[in-house]
This record gives C-alpha cells, sequence and structure tokens, in this order.
C-alpha cells in the first residue's frame, strides 16, 4: 500500500496543493453517439481504485478498474442515454451496457409479462426501469471524516406514475483515500398512498481478464440450487470459469450463503491468472437471495453476482410463490452491499 494512503491530514498538508492531486470525483457528461448527454462522475480513490457512476442510468457503476486491471464486463451497446430505452419484452437488453453494477427494480426483476387490458404502468419488461431512470438531486462530497478521506456520491431516483407507484431509492456510493472497496446503500420508500411491490437486483458483471477459464468463485453455501436443465446439466462445475464458447447457453444458479456475525453473506471470485480477487457481500436481511447468472459466450463473457430481495423470474411469478416483498405507504427499507477487491 502507498505510504501516502496512511497520512493524516496534516501529515500531507505540506506536500500538496489540493487533495485532487491524490484522490477525487471528476463529473461530466459524454457527448457523442447513443451516450451523448449521459452524466458521469469518475472516481479515483488514489490507491488504484477507479469506477465511473452512471448518473443518468440508475446510478449504475459503468467501467471499473482496480491497479489497472479491468473488472467490469462491457457490452457491445456502450454507454446509452435512457431516451434509447425499450421497455417492452426482452428489448431492454438493447440498451444494456454492462458495467461493474446494473440496478435491476423497482416493479420488476426478470422475466417480462405481456401487458393486458388497460395498465397505466404498461408491461412490465425484462429488469424494469431501475437502469434507465435518471438521478436526481446529485451530490457529490470530498472530504476528511473520521481519519477518511472520503469520496461519496448521492442521488435520487424516482419511479412514478398517476394512478399508480410512487416510489423514490436514495442511492449513495461511496469509497476513500487507498481504500479496496466500494460500498453502496439504497434507501427506498414508498412516497404514494397505495401498496406498492418492490423487486430489486443488484445485477453485478465480472468480465475479463478477472473472469477467464481460471475464475473460481467460493462462498459459505447453505445450498445450491439450478434454475432450470440447463443449469442442472452444468451444476458440477458451477464455480469455475471457462473459455468462451460458440453457442453457449446462459445457466443461472440461486445460491443460499451462510451470513457471517456481522450479518453479510460474501461471495467472492478469485483469478491467479490476474492476481485479483473480487468480493460481494450484502446484507441478507433485506437482501435473502442470491443468483449466479454464468454467461461464457464468445462476446457474451460475463459471471453475474447478484443479491436480490427476489428471484429473477418476474412479477407475477413471485406473486405466485407468495415471495413479493410489498411496499405500504410511508415504508421504507434499506439495502446495503459492499464490492471488495484483493490482490490473490
Amino acid at each position: 500500500m502507498n505510504k501516502h494512503t496512511q497520512m493524516t491530514a496534516q501529515q500531507l498538508k505540506p506536500y500538496i496543493g489540493t487533495m485532487k492531486q491524490l484522490a477525487g470525483v471528476r463529473t461530466s457528461v459524454l457527448d457523442d453517439g447513443r451516450g451523448r448527454g449521459v452524466r458521469v462522475a469518475d472516481f479515483d480513490n488514489g490507491g488504484g481504485l477507479a469506477f465511473q457512476v452512471l448518473l443518468d442510468r440508475g446510478l449504475d457503476i459503468g467501467r471499473a478498474t482496480f491497479k489497472g486491471i479491468p473488472l467490469s464486463y462491457l457490452a457491445a451497446a456502450g454507454v446509452a442515454h435512457p431516451s434509447f430505452y425499450e421497455p417492452d419484452g426482452f428489448r431492454w437488453l438493447r440498451n444494456f451496457g454492462g458495467g461493474l453494477l446494473t440496478g435491476c427494480g423497482l416493479a420488476n426483476v426478470g422475466i417480462p409479462e405481456a401487458e393486458t387490458g388497460m395498465r397505466v404502468a404498461g408491461p412490465l419488461g425484462l429488469h424494469g426501469r431501475l437502469s434507465n431512470t435518471p438521478g436526481e438531486q446529485i451530490a457529490v462530497t470530498e472530504a476528511w471524516e473520521a481519519g477518511q478521506y472520503r469520496l461519496q456520491l448521492s442521488g435520487l431516483l424516482r419511479e412514478a406514475s398517476f394512478f399508480t407507484e410512487n416510489m423514490e431509492c436514495r442511492r449513495t456510493i461511496s469509497t476513500a483515500l487507498g481504500c479496496n472497496s466500494i460500498t453502496l446503500c439504497d434507501h427506498i420508500a414508498n412516497r404514494g398512498v397505495r401498496p406498492a411491490p418492490l423487486m430489486l437486483l443488484y445485477h453485478i458483471n465480472t468480465g475479463f481478464p478477472l473472469l477467464s477459464e481460471h475464475a473460481v468463485l467460493n462462498a459459505q453455501l447453505r445450498s445450491t440450487t439450478p434454475r432450470n436443465e440447463i443449469a442442472v446439466a452444468g451444476l458440477a462445475a458451477w464455480r469455475h470459469g471457462q473459455p468462451p464458447t460458440a453457442n453457449y447457453v446462459e445457466q443461472c444458479f440461486f445460491h443460499d450463503i451462510e451470513p457471517d456475525a456481522d450479518g453479510l453473506a460474501r461471495m467472492a471470485l478469485t483469478n491467479p491468472d490476474c492476481g485479483l480477487m473480487l468480493e460481494v457481500a450484502y446484507r441478507k436481511t433485506e437482501l435473502p437471495f442470491f443468483t449466479q447468472w454464468k454467461m461464457m459466450g464468445q462476446q457474451e463473457y460475463v459471471m453475474g453476482l447478484e443479491p436480490a430481495n427476489c428471484h429473477p423470474d418476474g412479477q407475477a411469478a413471485e406473486m405466485g410463490k407468495g415471495t413479493l416483498k410489498i411496499l405500504q405507504p410511508d415504508e421504507s427499507t434499506e439495502c446495503f452491499l459492499k464490492i471488495t477487491l484483493g490482490q490473490r
């Protein structure tokens, strides 16, 4: 670890003109192609961790690197403005750029539903509207706090419609000088006068070179359940990456992970090829489910690590199982997760 990341504010003061010399957050606006007009915030924490928050794309996290090594899968569609979002069916995928974190929700996660009759909210498309919602009330803070120089960004994501829901998600993303982790906290509240469904999944997309045929997943598991017959066939090898494979069909596994004493459940992806480990930790009280999305296709080469409050099978399926989370008027909940990098 670099010496400067261990120094106090007073120790650093004689050496630098501004803390921007060491770490900071820079906001800007993309100006080319389908991404034109998207506001972004680039974090550099001075300790090798850098990532981009997409302010107009649900405060998702796009490209991310640790000590120069890329962490996230980036899809061919790239960063696209939410005006290109197509909500029906599976066409959400046309605006899916990957990135380290894609938010799914707030009303639907997974399988889309066809619209029947008059539904003001429209059809429930794949993975909902969250990732294509522009942030409001964006605030960036760079300040010393309890001996750490913290970099923090917060913003409001609103999902509302006349006659239906009025939901708010206040998202806060932070790291610190020399820190090897990103923390995310979502405070979700029903500001409406009607009960509202809440489906939320954090789609963490690891990619090459962190992901390769030598990458291995580890967790303290209670159980692992394959999603379908295709996943049953791959159950014995769920932990392991494999080379990019032509015509690969995605596999999903549902993991029940034992939480540690701090209430956080953890899964780690380790790869000796690049000497890195990425760990996802999440508070299991609010996020009891974890889906592993194993997609080993050519160009579509990604391992999704996905804490959630539901399974990715759509609102109707969750309702049918009696597991659909409902927020009553003025009720709120808070979700916490942490992505930690380490060298192996």
